[in-house]
């Protein structure tokens, strides 16, 4: 076991506090990270505060996690001590199911996630079942849910990718978007942001639809094409069924109806963002007559993450960031529900250890 420092929410009213907690001791297969920096993702702030009710406290947030190792047991191959480390979403999986063995642990139904998840290494009686995420000085993690991190980055930038950028990047693969695709990104916050960089590297023509006009300027530098305010219908209109894919990155409530209406015949409209309450229910007619579909897709698996990492590194894509200290994550989250930040926070762990 090794004692590590880290901040906690002990309720879904209360802020997160210093929290001292133990790791597991390092077993075979064992990465042990030194945690310089973490990202701040919304699914933190729901976590913390229970919104999807499924909080078990006490909660350490923090799935975006780029570090150093310290310390690899003994049967470790890909890393060595003072390799750069990165850890996502996931930190285990069954190994065995069809989507484990297909590399898309992501949705293995037997999936551990880095924090708020039930920890297999540990008895049921340990005090330390849950797992607990980045926002902490040290992780443990099992050697296949590591990964590298390109050394070419700014680091604290990179954190973001561990979730937002593989969040986006994996549908934009998975319906092969590249040149000649005509691209919709609905939303410009964290995970818009690096949808509408990573769609404009892999060659589509993108279109940025917000509600905000004071975004168009900053949706052209991250690389739209065209940008649409989606409450003008006469923007909207100019659009209709021309778009092979959307992604929409929006966790709030609204209409599809208008987004399903700009695809064009076997269009597809993916889904990233869960909003509190349940979307109208889309008009089937919309759907019907030109067979379009509306998905969803959930982060993505390691194999892949590690790809979308490599292609971050050729194409020199990160994530726009504000860097924070640890004694600040409150007012971060609190920023975060009013959109004050462009596009992702990041804490510097460096600050929990001063």
């Amino acid at each position: 076991m090794s004692k590590v420092i880290g901040y906690a929410a002990h309720s879904a009213k209360e802020k997160l506090v210093p929290f001292n907690f133990e790791r597991r001791s390092l077993g075979v297969k064992d990465i042990q990270i030194d945690i310089l920096f973490c990202g701040v993702c919304h699914s933190d702030l729901h976590t913390a505060r229970n919104e999807w009710q499924n909080a078990v406290y006490p909660v350490v947030p923090g799935h975006e996690i780029v570090g150093r190792v310290i310390s690899v047991g003994a049967n470790v191959k890909a890393f060595k001590v003072g390799d750069l480390a990165g850890v996502g979403c996931l930190v285990d999986s069954c190994r065995v199911c069809p989507d484990c063995t297909d590399g898309l642990e992501q949705y293995c139904d037997g999936e551990i996630f880095t924090y708020n998840s039930e920890d297999k290494h540990y008895g049921d009686n340990h005090s330390g079942k849950m797992t607990y995420g980045g926002y902490s000085n040290q992780i443990v993690v099992d050697e296949h849910f590591v990964l590298h991190i390109p050394s070419n980055l700014n680091l604290a930038a990179v954190a973001p990718l561990l979730c937002a950028g593989i969040t986006t990047y994996s549908p934009l693969r998975h319906w092969k978007v590249g040149p000649g695709s005509k691209v919709g990104i609905v939303g410009l916050g964290g995970l818009g942001h690096m949808a509408v960089k990573l769609a404009h590297a892999m060659g589509a023509h993108v279109v940025l639809f917000t509600t905000s006009p004071d975004k168009v300027v900053d949706a052209k530098r991250l690389g739209a094409d065209e940008v649409v305010i989606s409450k003008n219908p006469e923007e909207m209109n100019a659009h209709a069924k021309s778009f092979d894919f959307i992604l929409n990155t929006v966790a709030a409530s609204h209409n599809l109806d208008v987004f399903t209406a700009l695809l064009k015949r076997d269009g597809t409209m993916c889904l990233n963002g869960v909003p509190e309450h349940p979307h109208p229910s889309p008009s089937i007619f919309n759907l019907i007559f030109k067979r379009r579909q509306i998905a969803g897709s959930l982060i993505g698996g390691i194999k892949e993450t590690q790809e979308m990492l490599d292609f971050c590194a050729k194409h020199n894509i990160t994530s726009d960031i504000e860097v924070i200290a640890m004694k600040d994550v409150n007012e971060a989250y609190e920023r975060m529900l009013k959109g004050d930040v462009k596009y992702r926070f990041v804490i510097d762990m460096a600050t929990l250890k001063a």
